[in-house]
């Protein structure tokens, strides 16, 4: 039976359905999705509720989540 964890990782991020399957990258993508769950909920931040901000503005909402005044921004 899978954890919580898991079930994240396999609903939220799509880890079952992911095409990364060789070398380094099945761990380093997962690796990245760890930390970005991680610091996500560090900020009181539903999970899902942040890859909807993200969809909704894909080039603005990754730099709010990371707090990056507008004025350091390129875009």
């Amino acid at each position: 039976m899978e954890n919580k964890i898991h079930y994240v990782w396999d609903v939220t991020f799509g880890e079952d359905v992911s095409r990364i399957r060789s070398g380094h990258e099945p761990q380093n993508a997962s690796t990245l999705r760890s930390v970005a769950m991680n610091y996500l909920r560090a900020m009181g931040s539903s999970i899902a509720d942040a890859k909807r901000r993200i969809a909704r503005s894909p080039h603005k909402a990754p730099l709010d989540l990371f707090g990056v005044p507008t004025d350091l921004r390129l875009c």
